[in-house]
Formats: C-alpha cells, sequence, structure tokens
C-alpha cells in the first residue's frame, strides 16, 4: 500500500483555527462500518448512538505547556518542544535551529535568562536536557516558561484561550504534546448525561508525542516506523472490557490514541491474565488490521497521508474512509484538532478489502 493511497486536497479553508463555542454542538459524521452509509448530525446527537450497556473508554492525558523558547551562550534563539519529562532534572526535547548545538552546550531559559541548563545527550534525533536547579523540578519550570503547542497547521500563535481550549474536559495525568483532539467535543453536560442514561465511562492514558506531527517519508508506509509513546491501560479497565463483551455490550474508543493504548495492551501478556499494561508503545495500525476489541470509533477528520487517516481506514475500511472524507469536504465539515467529528462502527470485512 502506497502513501499516495491516502492523498487528497483539503481545502485551507476547512483546517479550523479555534474550536466550535460549545463543545458538544460540533458536526458529526456518522458512519456505517457495514454498508457505508452516512448521516450528518451533531455532537451531541451521540448519546442517540450509545447504549446503556456499552463501554466508553476516553484518553485522560494533559497536555502540557510543551513548547518555549530558549538562548545559547552566542545569543542564539532556539525553540524547544518536549517529548518526555525524564525526571526531576531532566527532559528529552525537539530542537528548532539546533545548527551549533552540541552535548556541553548550556541553554538559558526564562525572562531573564535566569534558569541554566545543559545538553547532556543525543539519540534519535532528541536532545536531552539537564536543568541545574536544585529547588524547581523539571515539570515546575515547564510550567512557568512553556507555550501551549498548537498544532503546526494551526497558523496562529497560541492565545490564553488554549489553555483550556487545548484540553479535554477530563484531563488528569500530565504528559502529552498534543490533545487528544476526538475528546474535545465533550463537555460536562454531555458527559452528564451519558452517566444519567447508565453508560459506563473509563480511562486510558497515553501521552502523545511529538511524532503524531512527523510526516511519513515511505512511499511504502509499510516501511513507516512510529514514534514511541507512553501507554496505561489498568487492569480493571481490562476486566471492564471482558466483562462487556461478554455482557454483549460496545466498546466505543474516543480518539486514535485511545483505540491505540487499547491493542497495545491487547498484544501484550497482560491481556490475558487482566494485569494492568504500563509501558511504551509503537504500534502501527494500517489498512489490513484486524481490530480485536473496539467496536465504535469517535475521532476527528485527519490530516491526509497520516498515520491518523490510516487507522481510520483499517477500522471503516479504505474505500468507506475515502468517501466519507470526500463527503466531509463537499459539505464543508471542519478538519483537524479544532474541527467536527466523525462517529464509525466497525467494518470487519475492512481487514479482507482489496485496494
Amino acid at each position: 500500500m502506497q502513501l499516495s493511497d491516502f492523498s487528497f486536497v483539503l481545502p485551507k479553508s476547512l483546517i479550523s483555527f479555534y474550536p466550535c463555542f460549545v463543545r458538544s454542538k460540533c458536526r458529526l459524521m456518522i458512519i456505517d462500518g457495514q454498508n457505508g452509509k452516512i448521516s450528518h448530525k451533531r455532537f451531541f446527537n451521540i448519546i442517540d448512538e450509545i447504549d446503556s450497556n456499552d463501554l466508553i473508554i476516553l484518553n485522560d492525558t494533559e497536555v502540557i505547556p510543551a513548547r518555549f523558547f530558549g538562548y545559547k551562550k552566542s545569543g542564539g534563539k532556539i525553540e524547544c518542544l518536549v517529548e518526555k519529562i525524564i525526571d526531576f532534572n531532566r527532559i528529552l526535547v525537539r530542537i528548532k535551529n539546533s545548527k551549533n548545538i552540541y552535548i556541553g552546550s548550556d541553554i538559558f531559559f526564562g525572562e531573564h535568562n535566569e534558569i541554566k541548563s545543559s545538553i547532556i545527550n543525543y539519540r534519535n534525533s532528541f536532545f536531552e536536557i539537564f536543568f541545574h536547579s536544585k529547588y524547581y523540578s523539571s515539570i515546575d519550570i515547564i510550567y512557568k516558561i512553556g507555550h501551549i503547542p498548537l498544532p503546526p497547521y494551526i497558523k496562529r500563535f497560541e492565545s490564553t484561550l488554549d489553555i483550556d481550549l487545548y484540553q479535554t474536559v477530563y484531563k488528569n495525568k500530565i504528559g502529552s504534546i498534543a490533545a487528544p483532539t476526538a475528546g474535545l467535543h465533550f463537555d460536562l453536560p454531555l458527559l452528564e448525561r451519558l452517566n444519567k442514561k447508565g453508560v459506563d465511562i473509563d480511562y486510558i492514558t497515553l501521552h502523545i508525542g511529538s511524532g503524531t506531527f512527523e510526516p511519513i517519508r515511505k512511499q511504502n508506509i509499510k516501511e513507516h516506523i512510529m514514534h514511541s509513546e507512553l501507554v496505561t491501560v489498568s487492569s480493571i479497565l481490562i476486566n471492564k472490557i471482558q466483562s462487556c463483551k461478554k455482557k454483549g455490550g460496545r466498546i466505543i474508543a474516543v480518539g486514535t490514541s485511545t483505540l491505540r493504548a487499547l491493542e497495545s495492551a491487547y498484544h501484550s501478556p497482560q491481556w490475558n491474565h487482566t494485569n494492568s499494561f504500563i509501558g511504551n508503545t509503537n504500534i502501527f495500525i494500517y489498512p489490513g488490521y484486524k481490530h480485536n476489541i473496539v467496536d465504535a470509533l469517535i475521532t476527528n477528520f485527519h490530516i491526509p497521508e497520516s498515520t491518523l487517516i490510516m487507522l481510520v481506514a483499517s477500522f471503516l475500511g479504505y474505500k468507506n474512509t475515502m468517501n466519507a472524507y470526500f463527503e466531509a469536504i463537499k459539505n464543508k465539515y471542519n478538519f483537524l484538532s479544532y474541527g467536527d467529528a466523525m462517529y464509525i462502527t466497525y467494518n470487519t470485512y475492512a481487514p479482507y478489502e482489496k485496494l
């Protein structure tokens, strides 16, 4: 399968720079995976698609202010994007304008360059930074100097509004550099309505890394190597999933990150023993993959040639997916992080579809 199979022209006018004013009033495209039938609704109508014996699973990661700026001793400005918080003093970052950045180089941060750090390692395109502070942890420093890392396709500076807008209302575990954007459509009134309906809601944690914005550079997509991200799926949730399935309920994943976390746990030794799965995953899901857990997926409309649209195609079927995307463009749906949503059910024929 070729990268170009997932190419299409996305009008710039459909890239949303701000979310819907009321989260749950964005548009919702509903696609039946088995027959490809499409209907158009609003996101709050999602409650009509979910039964009381279903289990909704969300990603409770919290976006950190992962983009910040510093200066070299020479005065040259650099931009950092956090990939991972290692410990009290150390973080892993991507650095823009990294020319003449070497191990041992000192970098200064803060309004008055009062925060000193040093580059102590370089691995796999990431720099390891050591903060020299004895009193403030790396996460304290990030929250002091950092900015919300809006995706590169949102062509504007972040505002104070984004501190709340680019977070889910159920965020809980800090560590992500990108929001699990399918979850941005849920607001507290909608979650309360789902609770009143008797729908069970639970959470995984997958801290989304900067690799989510990296383009695929291989024409044969099978040669692409996914970035690694930290995942936690609790033993309680694994037990809930197995119990829900036995009772005939459905597993509804909110976001591609949630689906990837669940599939990663399923393929681990912990799954059969209902033990918690905590570890790094680089699972790459593309057409031909047979899904094992999720029955329905809530997701946004993604960028062409991305790993995200490939995952959707593996779940909904390639033809159904491309048809849905062309329908979305025709009907002027908003795309990407602050855009509209789709609710799709699993196409059991998708793994055997011939392109």
